[in-house]
């Protein structure tokens, strides 16, 4: 059934006044959208993350049952290729696409006559109403970001006619299965079946529909807007916090700088709960690549669900269910002083590692300057500290501001006393995860098995001929190591290459080269630090043999001294076996896999584990 066009009002009346007059509740102008993509259609519309190709629209004044001129405007995709199944129901073609209006024109045209046609219909504030979430939240806020785009607040709100059918007929299917037709079919009007033109046919029934709806009790018809949130809003999260399952996810591929608004950003159109993003850390404290992501809804998550394999920049991001428990475990914290320090609200957090142990909140002010205040003085500063009260390096900050912690960022590096400061952006969670792996670390690890020796002698000295590599791909290997050094790999000892591994018996990122003489270390050194291997680049220092092997036995080596393993190890009650006299020693298949025995290669290796391998 198509809808009546708009009648002139009679010469001498004011519509505007009328209709401020009419007796009959209801809300104000509704601009019913609808709107394509070059790819899914439907239910899937958004989820290939395709460019919009259409919009139409038509105003409707619900208390006088006006209705304004329908409107039909083409948007210029970037791809301009379009789906089997978009081609065949549209009938565009790339020409005519290439031809028409980028976004943000047709945009501006859409704000333009639908503001027109208003005052021609009575005037005062509209809202947007679309069959469904997916064209706002799927579409017009993701491709919007995308192309660095500002929406008008008329894009934040919207009503959902779905919803608006289901409210006043519960009986019928669910309002996520409801389509225009199946609304059209229940309600039993008469659409033009004759109609061809792409997406006219959809809005023309839509408008039926609505006043339709508007004949009945009209009480609680678009009487709640759907929201867009604008803004991530950050906050903590306690252990004793209960989540539902049905509104979390995990995404997968994360850049390791992305913050919790970056990946705010790549969920846009989304309601993501406050304190929702938990950015993930590994054994080293270190971003890995994940996040857990807590919506306000499950059909929230149901729609972030759909952006399975989207991209952020050049990357694509897998996107999978997850559990509450899961992001509780991430993301909640016992600490008062971490809630009082995260209570504040609309802060930006920065984190600053590789901070002197002797370093207080005067010091960490001094070095950020007067220019990058921190939110509350001293107050804005919590610093991580071991279980015993001993400083790890590490210190979180708050800053009022986007223009304030981007200042704050330019000091990554600077030097603060005699080391170099690292800052990064960091969520409410990594908080709490930094915070919870120290305190639930034990003081003084104990050994529930002696550690195995290493396969060959170290030689004890200060003198510095070993070179420490920082910051290698988990998955590099002693190939990968020796064609990074490049020439300098012919001046490793026998046996020189050691692998670090975690306590999962994983690669650390870190490994130890034995070079001939401390000044081949140095050459190695200045020759490849900061060398990319595998889109990483990797920190070559030189070190001595004693901090080496302190690590190597289960201390650490940070970058203003050692610390000793946790425990000497036991001295041999039995003459030593002949490998470890051997002029070129072997270490037994029993005490090492085979992936763990040296070669016969002058560089052969010896993974040791920072943790006592059982």
């Amino acid at each position: 059934m198509t809808p009546p066009p708009p009648q002139p009002p009679p010469p001498g009346s004011n519509p505007a006044s009328d209709s401020a007059t009419d007796p009959r509740p209801g809300p104000g102008p509704l601009v019913v959208l609808f709107g394509a993509t070059a790819g899914a259609m439907g239910p899937d519309l958004g989820s290939d993350e395709t460019d919009l190709i259409l919009l139409v629209w038509q105003v409707v004044e619900p208390r006088s049952r006006q209705v304004g001129t329908l409107h039909k405007s083409l948007v210029r995709a970037e791809a301009a290729a379009l789906s089997p199944q978009c081609r065949e129901a549209s009938g565009l073609s790339a020409d005519s696409l290439a031809r028409a209006e980028p976004l943000d024109k047709v945009l501006q045209q859409f704000s333009q006559l639908v503001s027109g046609d208003v005052a021609l219909l009575g005037g005062g504030p509209y809202m947007l109403c679309t069959d469904g979430q997916q064209l706002l939240r799927q579409v017009l806020h993701p491709e919007a970001s995308r192309k660095n785009l500002v929406l008008p607040d008329t894009f934040f709100s919207f009503y959902d006619l779905r919803r608006e059918f289901h409210v006043q007929h519960p009986s019928a299917c669910p309002a996520r299965e409801l389509t225009v037709a199946t609304m059209a079919q229940d309600l039993g009007l008469e659409t033009d079946a004759t109609e061809d033109d792409f997406g006219v046919w959809e809005v023309k029934t839509m408008v039926a529909v609505i006043l339709h709806l508007l004949e009945g009790p009209s009480g609680q018809l678009f009487s709640k807007a759907e929201v867009v949130k604008q803004k991530y809003e950050t906050g903590p999260c306690s252990k004793a916090d209960v989540v539902d399952s049905e509104t979390v996810v995990r995404a997968r591929g994360l850049p390791w700088q992305s913050s919790d608004q970056d990946v705010a950003r790549f969920f846009k159109g989304l309601n993501i709960a406050r304190g929702g993003v938990a950015l993930c850390l590994n054994a080293q404290g270190r971003r890995n690549g994940e996040a857990l992501i807590r919506f306000v809804d499950s059909e929230q998550r149901d729609l972030a669900l759909q952006r399975h394999k989207h991209h952020m920049g050049v990357r694509y991001i897998e996107v999978y269910k997850a559990t509450g428990e899961e992001f509780v475990k991430i993301a909640g914290g016992t600490s008062l002083e971490v809630a009082r320090f995260l209570s504040r609200e609309d802060q930006v957090i920065l984190r600053l590692r590789g901070l002197p142990f002797s370093a207080g909140p005067a010091d960490v002010l001094g070095f950020l300057g007067p220019e990058c205040p921190v939110t509350g003085g001293a107050d804005g500063l919590l610093f991580v500290r071991h279980p015993d009260g001993r400083p790890t390096g590490d210190a979180f900050a708050l800053f009022a501001c986007e223009e304030l912690a981007q200042a704050a960022l330019r000091r990554h590096k600077g030097i603060l006393g005699k080391r170099y400061i690292e800052l990064f952006r960091s969520t409410a969670a990594e908080v709490q995860q930094v915070l919870n792996r120290y305190a639930s670390s034990p003081l003084l690890p104990t050994l529930t098995a002696p550690l195995l020796p290493i396969p060959f002698p170290l030689a004890a000295g200060t003198g510095r001929d070993c070179v420490r590599l920082r910051g290698l791909p988990y998955t590099a290997t002693i190939e990968d190591i020796l064609s990074f050094l490049g020439d300098a790999a012919a001046d490793i000892r026998p046996h020189g290459v050691h692998m670090v591994l975690n306590q999962q018996g994983r690669p650390s990122g870190d490994a130890f080269i034995q070079m001939t003489s401390a000044e081949r270390a140095l050459a190695a050194a200045q020759r490849c630090h900061k060398k990319v291997m595998k889109e990483r680049y990797v920190e070559v220092v030189p070190c001595s043999t004693e901090e080496m092997s302190r690590v190597l036995m289960g201390g650490t080596l940070g970058r203003s001294g050692l610390s000793p393993p946790p425990c000497k190890l036991p001295s041999p009650q039995f003459p030593p076996p002949l490998w470890a006299t051997s002029p070129h020693p072997l270490l037994p298949w029993p005490l090492l896999p085979p992936q763990c025995c040296p070669s016969q290669e002058p560089w052969s290796v010896c993974r040791v584990s920072h943790i006592p391998l059982v």
